[in-house]
């Protein structure tokens, strides 16, 4: 068997509508795996759900729309994807918020908790629904979406790097806490993904043009190139990985 084979394995995708979500979760169901596809609009849901549909056969996806910032919705979602396909054997915590785009000091209230909640509190809720099954079973692995600004300082963006550095901290804690029953938590730091979500920090062609003189492979990254990390974490190619963070950025850390 293939050690990226995900036949009969379940997952489910926050934020699974564009970007590195829906890049995840084709790929997902490239090597096997049924998946649920999850954003806050149900319609936008059900549009990639039927392309995963209409490629990998009917019943490999479905749609269940729902908001990071809503606790029963995010049940929901487990209910919905436990009620198609029996278990969830995969979480891909994808979705996050950054309302934010400037110094620290100029940051409202409001904002900072929304990134906060939507960031930390989030994957930690729909954690704690998925992981009692995967414990039980003894099988199981959760992948966290962080940001390599969870690594290092940042003028512009200060509450996101700070959520993301959190949930670097809530993988290592959740390893030790799930590594007995053989259930693994892990992140992944992308550097500059070229998505909606990013936009702010890449549509500026100057600014990127700046970036990429810098960057050892002198590019920003695409959303595919960090759905291939998700597949290997998400399969028995590292089955004896959890409580880490992959740094996948082009090597702008280094």
């Amino acid at each position: 068997m293939s050690l990226f084979d995900l036949t009969g394995k379940v997952a489910i995708i926050t934020g699974s509508t564009k970007g590195i979500g829906k890049a995840s979760a084709f790929e997902l169901a490239e090597h096997g795996a049924r998946v649920a596809i999850s954003s806050r609009k149900q319609d936008a849901c059900e549009a990639v759900a039927a392309e995963i549909n209409a490629k990998y056969g009917e019943g490999t996806a479905i749609a269940v729309a729902a908001n990071i910032s809503d606790k029963d919705g995010l049940q929901n979602l487990v209910d919905e994807t436990r009620l198609a396909f029996g278990q969830v054997d995969i979480l891909v915590c994808n979705a996050a918020s950054n309302p934010y785009y400037g110094p620290q000091s100029g940051i409202s209230d409001e904002q900072f908790r929304k990134i906060l909640d939507n960031n930390i509190v989030s994957n930690h809720w729909l954690i704690g629904m998925v992981a009692p099954e995967m414990r039980e079973r003894r099988s199981g692995s959760i992948v966290i979406i962080s940001s390599i600004g969870g690594i290092r300082g940042t003028p512009v963006i200060g509450a996101y790097a700070i959520s993301k550095a959190a949930d670097m901290q809530l993988a290592r804690n959740l390893a030790h806490e799930f590594g007995p029953d053989n259930v693994r938590v892990n992140c992944i730091a992308p550097g500059l993904i070229k998505t909606d979500f990013a936009r702010a920090l890449w549509e500026d062609e100057a600014a990127t043009a700046r970036r990429n003189a810098t960057t050892p492979l002198r590019r920003i990254g695409e959303p595919d190139e960090i759905a291939g990390a998700v597949v290997f974490l998400a399969a028995p190619a590292s089955a004896f990985m959890t409580g880490q963070t992959i740094v996948i950025d082009g090597g702008v850390t280094i």
